[in-house]
């Protein structure tokens, strides 16, 4: 079983749920997400394991670039909101788990346990 981590250690919920996966014997694959960026195909598979149908959810809302280049606005594609957070990856929300076909937002970080 393969297990992977979208992660950014910078950030106090990406570091606890790596530390809950390892409290429980799984090393996960590490995707150092701001460094490399997941393309348009991967994060349309992750929308998808996420359950999740707006690129938006996928979004931190709350972060200075997603006023800035005016994320809110109702009109854009979906593809434009894939474009920016591939542009701006710190747009993505973290930490994101996947095992197979499922993935779950670590916020907070036992979320991921019932994909495990």
């Amino acid at each position: 079983m393969t297990i992977t981590l979208y992660h950014n250690n910078r950030c106090s919920k990406s570091r606890a749920t790596l530390a809950l996966l390892e409290s429980r014997g799984i090393v996960p694959d590490i995707v150092a997400y701001l460094e490399t960026p997941p393309d348009a195909a991967t994060l349309r598979s992750l929308l998808a394991k996420l359950g999740l149908t707006d690129a938006r959810q996928l979004m931190r809302q709350g972060e200075a670039e997603y006023q800035a280049l005016g994320l809110a606005d109702p009109s854009l594609s979906q593809q434009a909101l894939i474009d920016a957070m591939i542009a701006h990856p710190k747009l993505i929300e973290r930490p994101i788990v996947v095992n197979g076909d499922r993935a779950a937002l670590g916020r907070p970080p036992e979320n991921v346990l019932g994909i495990l």
